[in-house]
């Protein structure tokens, strides 16, 4: 059917308005999700192969049609635009005075069919102004300036390869157990490993306990984390994260039957029976399964507040960073634009020793900001991320998290319970049309109060990094008191006081390693870094590489 057609032939509609409009563009159009699916379904069948919502193709770019035509006049254009051209309509005329030839009727059409059409079209906003179409567009103008710190690392430890070619080791986290000297560091391959004395040993052999892992393809796949208890001393208790293949077994969380589920993400409870032992042996249980539409963008930060004591309302509560799984570039931007109603693009907390969660295997924190809202997730903390790959607490005890972004910005924000921060229809503190291209942004509406956004305390542009990647305040040295992260790629390195708000300066940083002065290229001996950071027991910080699979320590000078 020639539908794309029927839609090309409306791009005069901006030089007509309606006579007479009995109610303003767009006003009677559903916003019902199910619906908007079946619209979509419609427009890939018919439609997509001369239209897209982002520029002129062989039909005319649509997005914005619905709230500047009325829907009366949309839907007879398409079911019998002759009808229209006969009676002399203004726009029906103008239109056949751009593309030439009448467009066929559709009478086989119904009524639900163009409803359902026009709620998907109704999703894309017409935008007023085009700020950048790539990365080079400067929309930061002002460039981050070095500091001219340099901070002294050495050679701390190697962790085994796990693979013959790069990236050897896939580390993202070392941290010690919560109020121990044990220090325990991830491979996404294999599990956890304890390193003592510099050395690490396996501690825990995820894959040989849980076969259906996978760590491909892509490089945030397998152990994407772990945390231990606060009490893991007394208790044994640890949590992981990891990625199964989709379908691997029934999901706690999924979305809609159009979008196939890649893989699965599994959070799992490991109980030690001694939590002295140096090799795990114990007992596991599965505490939640969710499912993911890519190899990207899933359960990549498991962490407890640390700064919590006993008695206070958040101690033992598991804070869970979940991204939107891919599914805005696959364009169901509905999934992570969800209000609160679902998990994905969130960072949650809950309780793993309760039970009334979704599945009976955790419970929902009563100081949850949605934990009594019919409707919401309990689960959540804040929602509208990408990919909080990094969920921490500043010295004042305030929660962060980092956040990359899609193209061209990257986020540090700083989390308030219930609010929404964004994603996908804002990156940093511009406007991004989910179905639109991902690399143009625009100025923010003038209505932006409506959508309570929360805005980024720290952004930067991807001419300065390309994947943000959170580090640890450090707490001593020149930096000290400063937060220090860093891009993941480049592996270059950045500070800010996180206290200075809002807008804290952000500022450079560099390392010396054996008396020379060298970038993270030089110092891993890799064209990409993949920079992670680690924290031991005394506060030292560690700056990581998977290409290597090696550890350097930052010194105290």
């Amino acid at each position: 059917m020639k539908y794309g057609l029927a839609l090309a032939a409306l791009s005069g509609w901006l030089m007509f308005s309606c006579s007479q409009p009995t109610q303003q563009p767009g006003s009677d159009i559903s916003t019902d999700g199910a619906q908007i699916l079946k619209g979509k379904k419609l427009f890939e069948q018919h439609c997509s192969t001369c239209h897209n919502f982002n520029q002129d193709a062989i039909g005319p770019n649509l997005s914005g049609l619905t709230r500047q035509v009325e829907s009366a006049w949309i839907k007879s254009f398409i079911k019998n635009s002759a009808a229209l051209i006969e009676a002399q309509d203004e726009r029906a005329l103008s239109v056949l005075a751009k593309y030439k030839s009448p467009m066929p009727a559709f009478p086989d059409f119904s009524d639900q069919d163009l409803d359902d059409l026009l709620s998907y079209l109704h999703t894309f906003e017409t935008l007023p102004l085009e700020i950048v179409g790539d990365t080079t567009s400067n929309l930061i103008p002002e460039r981050i300036q070095d500091s001219g710190i340099r901070l002294e690392v050495e050679f701390f430890a190697q962790l085994p390869p796990t693979d013959s070619v790069s990236p050897l080791a896939k580390m993202t986290k070392m941290e010690a157990i919560p109020g121990g000297e044990r220090l325990f560091i991830n491979d996404q391959r294999i599990g956890l490993y304890e390193i003592e004395n510099q050395i690490p040993r396996l501690y825990l052999n995820l894959l040989e306990n849980r076969p259906a892992m996978v760590s491909k393809p892509g490089w945030a796949t397998g152990v994407g984390s772990f945390a231990f208890h606060p009490d893991f001393e007394s208790n044994g208790l640890f949590y992981t994260s990891h990625t199964e293949p989709g379908g691997t077994a029934p999901s706690d969380f999924g979305f809609t039957d159009s979008l196939k589920v890649f893989m699965q993400w599994v959070l799992t409870e490991w109980k030690a029976d001694n939590p002295q032992a140096k090799i795990f042996q114990g007992s596991s249980r599965e505490i939640l399964r969710i499912d993911n539409a890519s190899q990207a963008h899933g359960m990549q930060e498991l962490t407890f507040n640390p700064n919590s004591k006993k008695g206070d309302p958040d101690y033992g509560l598991l804070y869970v960073g979940f991204g939107d799984g891919g599914t805005a570039e696959k364009r169901f931007p509905e999934i992570s634009n969800h209000k609160g109603s679902g998990v994905y693009g969130s960072i949650l907390r809950i309780d793993p020793l309760g039970k009334d969660g979704i599945n009976g295997q955790y419970g929902i924190p009563k100081i949850n900001p949605f934990a009594e809202q019919k409707g919401n997730a309990g689960e959540i903390v804040a929602y509208g991320f990408r990919n909080p790959n990094r969920v921490f607490w500043d010295e004042k005890g305030n929660l962060h998290a980092t956040d990359i972004g899609q193209h061209s910005i990257e986020e540090i924000n700083r989390i308030e319970p219930g609010k929404f921060y964004g994603w996908p229809i804002r990156e940093g503190t511009f406007t991004i049309n989910p179905f639109g291209s991902f690399r143009s942004l625009y100025p923010l509406p003038a209505d932006d109060e409506k959508y309570g956004v929360s805005y980024p305390l720290i952004q930067l542009e991807h001419d300065e990094t390309v994947a943000i990647i959170g580090g640890y305040t450090l707490p001593y040295g020149p930096l000290e008191g400063k937060f220090v992260f860093g891009d993941i790629p480049s592996g270059r390195l950045f500070f800010a006081d996180l206290s200075k708000s809002p807008n804290p300066l952000v500022q450079t940083w560099g390392v010396i390693h054996e008396g020379k002065e060298v970038n993270l290229k030089e110092l891993f001996n890799t064209s990409r870094v993949d920079l992670k950071f680690g924290q031991d027991h005394s506060g030292l910080v560690y700056i990581m590489s998977k290409a290597e699979g090696k550890i350097y320590r930052i010194k105290r000078n």
